[in-house]
Formats: structure tokens, sequence, C-alpha cells
């Protein structure tokens, strides 16, 4: 069975999607929470959010009867999901995403478009390269947008006059792109058929290790003391529970799960990544400008600036050149 849904409806629900979520993380990050005097950090939203979005994740696959469409092994005498080999590097990838996307909106003084061109544009370069390492023809109209997309984010960085970040928004641009190679090149190996179930066996074995291990990662860099961070993260996993902004993290968890159910329909299509990748990309990205205008409005940031709206616009006429390039040309 394909999955006949238009790529574009499943880019206009992340987006609509991704919106809210950029917005909350980085209202929470600015607020002062009243207990410690200062706004939680990224790294205490962290732990819960993550718990949280893993519970609600199998929540929606159970409701939604995925499971069987996972791959299976016998534990005590019971048929349990399991990833193979590949999906269980895929889920590695996505646990560095899992990571880096919500502190990605938490860091002082660099603002979240900056920040969404970067992460979103490192992937882009990096889609051509999977498809030619996996084998995939790479079609004229998505160079084009992948160009246009690239043209946008060098302008956006000379603008800005270089990259300038704090050492861990750096690690954290390396660890998603990282993540993202891993995930699109197993998702090119094995996921990318266009068969509708094969998706809903992928995003459950995908999952069935992201969270556990994003999870454990956490509590080991809080359990061995990892600096003042360590501090950071064991607030978020036991304070935080009992805090005010509990219902608002649980807002995100469910933004979170939104956002990775989109994204897996919009990547597994099985057109080429450089065709899949920029919507998917700019997507994001797009949701990230319209955050920076409605935190602007609430005072908890800048306005985009002039260059970071023509970075948008660069994404935006990528959307139109890869829909219609793709409807002009036959499916092969």
């Amino acid at each position: 069975m394909r999955n006949r849904a238009p790529i574009e409806l499943f880019a206009l629900l992340y987006f609509a999607t991704y919106l809210p979520y950029a917005v909350l993380v980085r209202w929470l990050a600015s607020i002062p929470y009243p207990p410690l005097g200062r706004p939680l950090t990224g790294l205490e939203l962290l732990p819960a959010s993550t718990i949280l979005s893993a519970v609600l994740t199998v929540l929606f696959v159970w409701l939604n009867r995925w499971t069987p469409y996972a791959h299976h092994t016998t534990i005590l005498g019971r048929s349990v999901p399991w990833p193979t080999r590949w999906t269980f590097a895929s889920g590695l990838g996505t646990a560095l995403l899992l990571f880096t996307v919500p502190l990605s909106f938490t860091f002082k003084g660099v603002s979240i478009p900056f920040m969404q061109l970067l992460m979103r544009g490192d992937v882009l370069l990096i889609a051509p390269l999977v498809d030619l390492i996996g084998g995939r023809r790479v079609r004229w109209y998505s160079w084009v947008a992948l160009v246009l997309v690239a043209v946008g984010l060098t302008l956006t960085i000379r603008t800005r006059g270089g990259l300038y970040l704090p050492p861990l928004a750096i690690l954290t641009v390396v660890l998603y792109t990282v993540g993202y190679f891993v995930r699109l090149f197993v998702m090119t190996k094995v996921g990318k058929s266009g068969d509708s179930n094969t998706v809903k066996g992928y995003f459950v074995e995908e999952k069935l290790v992201a969270f556990p291990v994003a999870t454990l990662v956490l509590a080991a860099l809080s359990a061995f003391d990892f600096g003042s961070q360590s501090g950071q993260l064991g607030f978020g996993f036991v304070d935080v529970w009992t805090s005010n902004q509990m219902g608002w993290v649980l807002v995100i968890a469910v933004l979170l799960v939104l956002v990775s159910i989109f994204s897996i329909l919009i990547l597994l299509d099985r057109r080429e990544n450089t065709f899949c990748v920029p919507i998917e990309r700019s997507a994001s990205v797009l949701a990230g400008i319209a955050a920076a205008f409605v935190l602007s409005r609430l005072s908890l940031g800048p306005a985009p600036n002039s260059s970071e709206m023509i970075g948008a616009a660069l994404l935006i006429a990528a959307i139109f050149v890869l829909s219609f390039g793709r409807r002009g040309e036959r499916e092969n």
C-alpha cells in the first residue's frame, strides 16, 4: 500500500506543530522560575520532556496499532517489537536529535532563525551526498533547490559576520548534523520504499531505541557529576516534576511527538533525499522564523533581521522548485 497523501500536506502539518513547539521551548527558557530566581535552562527541561515524549509515543503507537509492522523477537515467551541493526543505528542518530533540537532554542544571544538555518542547512548539504552513496538519482530540480538553500545559508552567515557561537551551540550543530546523517543513510538503505506499513514499522523500531538511549545518556551525565550541567540535569529528572512548569513541559512533549511523526512521513517518502530533505528542512526553518516574530511580540527576543528573511524567502523558492519540478517529471 502506497501513501497517497501529498508530501506538502505533511510539510504544512510539520510547520503547524513545530511553530508552537519552538515558541514554548524558548519561552520556558526565558521566563523566570521563582524558586530558582532565573529561567529554566535547556538541560533542565530535557529529561522531563524526553521521558514524556517517550510515554506519549508508546501511547500513539499502541492506539494506532503500529507494532505489528515492526520486526519482532521473543523474550520470555512473548513476541515484542525489536529493531534491526539498521533501525538501531537510526535510533542512535535520532537520540542525538532529541538532545540538540530543544537545546537549539535556548542559547542566549543566538537567534532561533540563525540556529535553524545552520542546523537545517548542514543537513541539506549532506542530503545529496547520502543519495549518491546510496546510488539514488538526484534530479535537476533537487539540485536547484539545494543551491537556493545553500545561498540563503551563506548569505545569513556572512551578514552576521561569522558564526560566533558559544561552544555548546557549536557542539549542538555538530551532533545534530551527525545524527541526521546517520538517519538519512539508514532511511535510504532500508526505509524509503514508499510503503505506509514500512513507515509505521520503521517509526516503531527507531523510537524503541532513541528514547531509552537519550534518557540513559542524560541520566549518566547527571549521575557522574558532569560539571555544573549535572545539577541542571538532576533538577530536570527530579524537581521539575513538582514545578508549576510541568503543564507546559507536557504540551512541549505532545508537540515533539507530532513533529516526529510528520518528519518521518516526509523523510521516508520514496523519492530522493535531495527532494524530501529540503521540504522538511524548509518547513522547520520557516517555523523558526515565525517563532522569532511571535517571541519578539512577547519581548522575548529580536525579530528576524533582513538577511534571515532573505534566507527564508530562498527556502520558499526552493519549496516551489521542488513541488513544480516533481509534478513536471514522470515518476520513475
